[in-house]
């Protein structure tokens, strides 16, 4: 069993991707807090948000959309390294898409460029 409960592809995927941009666990601050919205009696109890903080970088992230802690603390990773490759410029699954959504723009309007000019 791995660190986190998610599939070993997916928590292997993570941790490479950690490795590659010099994030450490040591680097990590790591704090539980309470979530809020759905769940009742159980969220208002328990502390399974999760609170991440990079310390060479600053960067800061908070993660309470799950109700499993183990979960949280996954997806808290996932966005800590998308954020800090933002901040570096490279590319993340969050600037594919916006260049996607930009290219097929760029695509229909010289469509209706061409319709127009008959």
């Amino acid at each position: 069993m791995g660190k986190f409960p998610v599939t070993e592809k997916k928590e292997t995927e993570l941790l490479k991707e950690m490795d590659i941009l010099g994030i450490r666990e040591s680097d990590l601050e790591e704090r539980f807090i309470r979530c809020s919205g759905h769940g009742g009696q159980k969220v208002n109890k328990t502390s399974t948000g999760v609170y991440l903080k990079h310390i060479p970088s600053g960067i800061e992230v908070k993660f309470t959309k799950e109700r499993s802690q183990g979960l949280n603390r996954f997806f808290a990773r996932r966005m800590l390294v998308e954020k800090i490759k933002e901040n570096l410029g490279l590319t993340t699954k969050k600037s594919e898409a916006i260049e996607k959504i930009r290219k097929k723009k760029q695509r229909s309007r010289k469509r209706n460029e061409k319709r127009e000019g008959k």
